[in-house]
């Protein structure tokens, strides 16, 4: 089942809309690009083992996996503006309790923040798919395109939070974190300007609009992008945790990791501009499928050696695939499903991609730091070797899905 189309022109609240998410993903998503540049090191810093210094990271997004499908949820509701701005409050605890633990030198306490970290994470997800809310299925990739453009103004503004606030007081990172809780507070601000009404309610006695959740994961558009976002959004992530580990471990400085992550993020949403353009001529399928060959090539780079220009390359072409990857399956799903199963399939797609986020994470330290004796490169290779099964899986499921009879799609 596939949305019908309307009127093909935006309406003004759509446009308010887009504008609003576009400086949400922007200014609250800078938070996200600080977290996962410091969260490694700050990690390292309070746990003796060092194959658990990625661990709060993976519990930021473990925090996401659990929270998507009741955030969906919440949102078809009580409105997407009332999920937006409970996810900012958990944003600002979260980080007040990492501010906390690293005061006082508490890996336990730092993790749990990570947890609150991750409900925020899980609501920045929806702002992507927000932005569709009332919008005819011909607008709907562009305007996805330049919410996730936002992201190229987090890029600048996290890493360079980093540079200003990692080294800033006595105990490392704590004042990144005190300037998350700040970035937090400007959510409800941002947020009110949200016009989105909350779908209706359900008439009495009616106990279900739209396909069941089993009949959804039986669509095979969905079932597919569902994969490729997954596989998009894990290895994106893998790999990214690692990179701070990898260039400090093999003898560059944070600044480097963090101008490093700041081009990485940059090739993540700066390609966001055209995207949308791409899908709508060439379409959504096409543009998942050179996304997917774009991390094979970053993951083919990065095993040709850890020199900065080499981190600087993968790491660019890593964010490319992402955005072609998770993007084009993005406009898969919001194309397959009615605005009636919106609550069902965004949280069950956010819960199946968090989920390989959140293993994919969980992942990295172990490959980094114990599947190689402590050896930088070693650990480097591992992460990068292990893109391959997983982009074999989603390449396959997409040209299973190119190859069936269009009438049965």
């Amino acid at each position: 089942m596939t949305q019908t189309s309307g009127s093909t022109t935006p309406s003004p609240d759509a446009r308010r809309n887009t504008i609003v998410l576009v400086a949400a993903q922007a200014f609250l998503g800078a938070q996200m690009s600080m977290i996962f540049t410091v969260g490694g090191l700050a990690g390292a810093s309070l746990t003796p083992d060092p194959c658990w210094a990625t661990l709060p990271l993976s519990l930021i997004v473990l925090g996401s996996v659990l929270t998507a499908q009741p955030m969906s949820e919440f949102m078809a509701a009580f409105g997407r503006r009332a999920g937006f701005i409970l996810a900012t409050f958990a944003g600002a605890i979260g980080a007040a309790i990492s501010a906390y633990a690293l005061q006082i030198g508490s890996f336990a306490l730092f993790c749990l923040g990570g947890v609150f970290a991750g409900i925020y994470m899980s609501a920045q997800g929806f702002y992507r798919f927000a932005v569709t809310d009332g919008l005819p299925i011909e607008a709907q990739s562009k305007a996805i395109s330049w919410v996730l453009a936002g992201g190229l103004a987090a890029a600048i503004i996290g890493p360079q939070l980093v540079k200003l606030t990692a080294q800033a007081m006595v105990v490392p990172f704590l004042a990144t974190y005190l300037a998350i809780i700040g970035i937090n507070i400007l959510g409800p601000i941002l947020f009110a300007f949200l016009r989105i009404p909350a779908p209706g309610r359900r008439a009495k006695g009616v106990h279900h609009v739209g396909r069941t959740r089993l009949e959804l994961l039986k669509d095979p558009q969905i079932a597919v992008a569902m994969i490729c976002g997954m596989v998009s959004y894990a290895l994106m992530n893998l790999v990214m945790t690692s990179t701070p580990l990898a260039v400090v471990g093999c003898g560059h400085d944070t600044t480097d990791a963090a101008n490093i992550v700041s081009a990485h993020v940059m090739a993540m949403y700066l390609p966001s501009f055209f995207t949308g353009h791409l899908i709508a001529r060439f379409g959504r399928e096409v543009i998942v499928g050179i996304g997917l060959f774009i991390l094979a090539a970053s993951g083919a780079v990065a095993l040709t050696g850890m020199d900065l220009e080499k981190f600087y390359l993968a790491l660019m072409l890593l964010g490319l695939g992402w955005n072609f990857g998770f993007i084009g399956s993005t406009a898969m799903l919001s194309a397959a499903h009615s605005p009636e199963e919106r609550g069902h399939v965004q949280g069950m797609n956010d819960f199946v991609v968090f989920g390989g986020v959140f293993l994919a994470s969980l992942s990295s330290g172990g490959l980094m730091n114990c599947s190689s004796a402590g050896d930088p490169t070693a650990g480097w290779q591992a992460v990068n070797m292990a893109m391959l099964p997983f982009l074999t899986l989603a390449g396959g499921a997409l040209i299973w899905l190119a190859l069936r009879p269009k009438e049965t799609r």
